[in-house]
């Protein structure tokens, strides 16, 4: 049976001013690319052919239509070798584009942050991410729910205005 939940990249393609994305884990399913960072290989980021990724074009291509992608990270510290990982690999979304934004989680104490990581879209719509307890994707859900897009929204915009810029924060 066919999926009824849009595409990443069709969610994207139909956005016109913002896309902010809200990640709360602290470890997400390992990948191929993080099993090899952690044996020690590393990228070599002026062999941009090696690591630039279908994704990294999407971001790019919705960027040079005027959208602005900003991405949140509320992470513990001292953080996981899989943050650590998603740290070190951050530059391709900045290169292609994105606003990163880091938040120590002792930090997000007094903001009401949703149960699940999530994308909204145009301040309308919602992709909401549900995981198992190993950090697998289940199952995505959209929604429209004005209550969910406003605290999803609020949480987004506290997490980033008191986050570090990527640049600047060190692990």
């Amino acid at each position: 049976m066919p999926s009824s939940v849009p595409s990443f990249a069709e969610l994207l393609g139909q956005c016109e001013r913002s896309a902010v994305h809200l990640e709360l884990r602290d470890s997400y399913a390992p990948t191929d690319r993080f099993e090899a960072w952690k044996r020690g290989e590393r990228i070599d980021w002026e062999d941009r052919a090696s690591w630039w990724h279908s994704y990294d074009q999407l971001i790019t291509d919705t960027v040079a239509r005027g959208v602005a992608i900003r991405r949140a990270r509320v992470v513990s510290e001292p953080v996981s070798d899989y943050i650590r990982w998603e740290h070190y690999v951050t530059r391709a979304n900045v290169t292609a584009g994105e606003e990163v934004r880091w938040l120590p989680r002792r930090r997000a104490t007094s903001i009401a942050l949703p149960g699940n990581d999530f994308w909204l879209f145009d301040g309308t719509l919602l992709r909401v991410h549900h995981f198992s307890g190993d950090g697998v994707v289940v199952e995505d859900e959209i929604t429209a729910d004005p209550e969910a897009v406003k605290l999803c929204s609020a949480a987004f915009e506290a997490v980033w205005e008191r986050a570090i810029p990527h640049h600047l924060y060190e692990i």
